[in-house]
């Protein structure tokens, strides 16, 4: 199940727009962080007050994240030197990846001025952007939620029959600091910063696989037996 979250959105108007382009598509959860909802976001939403009506109102960008299994975030600018960790995927890209995943997923758009902060790029399992012209790249929020929205309703997932459940984001992040354990214990690479963004490329790589818990937990107990072998050598 995909929401749609928005993080501080700083235009009443945009909120209503989104809501009513969240209808058009199909989508209907929505979570607000921090919002400046008011009476002008129900007049621009229209039919979809509803939408709004039931959004889930949070203060901060931490407890967003919180909950759901897998957070996409979105930016207009990812930059042209390749970081493995932060290589957007493309919106059609993203429909591909998601289609068959059972879990919770926040999909996560920024501020209308700044967009999401690096800080909180880094905390989201995959990044989408959304290919523009060089003369204007960045688009208005609620037209970029548009073309994205488009783009994930072009394909309607069947309903998961699989009796087993998709990791949560706690047993993901137990496994990704097994992984730093083990890295710590090899003392591999030797330099600290080198380190931390295996520990990153690891933790994005586990966002895109789509894991259930069982086999986190499978993942989970060999790296553990090898970092407690190592610790005893």
């Amino acid at each position: 199940m995909i929401s749609l979250v928005l993080v501080e959105p700083e235009g009443p108007a945009n909120i209503g727009m989104i809501a009513r382009t969240m209808k058009n598509f199909g989508f209907s959860r929505l979570v607000l962080v921090n919002p400046n909802l008011t009476e002008e976001s129900y007049a621009y939403a229209v039919h979809a007050g509803d939408v709004l009506e039931n959004a889930v109102i949070v203060d901060t960008f931490e407890e967003a994240l919180e909950l759901f299994d897998l957070a996409v975030g979105t930016t207009g600018k990812p930059g042209k030197r390749f970081i493995p960790y932060r290589a957007p995927l493309y919106p059609w890209e993203l429909r591909e990846t998601l289609k068959d995943y059972p879990g919770e997923v926040g999909l996560f758009f920024g501020r209308e001025s700044i967009g999401l902060k690096n800080e909180e790029l880094e905390r989201l399992d995959i990044i989408v952007t959304i290919p523009t012209s060089e003369d204007y790249p960045v688009m208005n929020l609620a037209q970029a939620v548009a073309v994205i929205l488009y783009e994930l309703s072009k394909t309607t997932p069947e309903p998961s029959v699989e009796a087993l459940k998709p990791a949560t984001r706690d047993e993901k992040e137990a496994l990704v600091r097994v992984w730093a354990e083990l890295l710590n214990v090899l003392n591999y690479p030797k330099d600290e910063e080198r380190r931390a963004v295996f520990v990153k490329v690891f933790r994005k790589a586990i966002g895109k696989a789509f894991l259930y818990g069982r086999e986190v937990h499978t993942l989970i107990g060999p790296l553990r037996r090898a970092v407690k072998r190592l610790e005893e050598c």
